[in-house]
């Protein structure tokens, strides 16, 4: 058995012992330590640092200066180097095509993976509730996206 599939096990049985079909996390890990699971080391001073720094690039927006729409200031490229795994981030306006473009492919990548599995629960959870109504999740994102796109900003809709 896998450590992912060893807490899984782990999950399931504090649900049955709790008796609750929604559980944090945080008790989950408190069971989990009270049976014996030992808790991972410590990240480095220097890790969490870098993983701030990530947080922060990440969050970092600048508007356009001709449409005055946000856009993320930073690039992230999920490379191997060996065999570890580093997230290199480029400044958008500095990003030459070649990163961009991978950047932007990657992104995708999750979102494609993200509603690959959407559709796999949705359509376990309505196979295993037939007698519900089932749940619609329409994939095709291009109204969503063109209608937030064009839906009033924040400086309109207080005008």
């Amino acid at each position: 058995m896998t450590k992912n599939q060893e807490m899984q096990a782990l999950m399931r049985l504090y649900r049955e012992q709790a008796g609750q079909q929604s559980v944090s996390m945080h008790d989950v890990a408190k069971f989990a330590v009270s049976k014996g699971w030992p808790l991972p080391k410590p990240k480095s001073a220097l890790d969490r640092l870098a993983a701030q720094f990530s947080a922060a690039a990440r969050e970092e927006v600048r508007r356009d200066e001709v449409s005055g729409r946000p856009y993320r200031a930073n690039l992230a490229v999920v490379e191997w180097h060996g065999n570890q795994q580093l997230t290199l981030w480029t400044d958008i306006d500095e990003a030459p095509r070649h990163v961009a473009q991978k950047a932007f492919v990657q992104r995708r990548e999750q979102m494609v993976g993200d509603a690959v599995q959407l559709t796999f629960d949705v359509m376990h959870w309505n196979r295993v509730n037939e007698g519900e109504d089932p749940i619609v999740m329409p994939m095709d994102f291009e109204p969503d996206v063109q209608w937030r796109i064009n839906a009033p900003g924040d400086d309109e809709k207080a005008a």
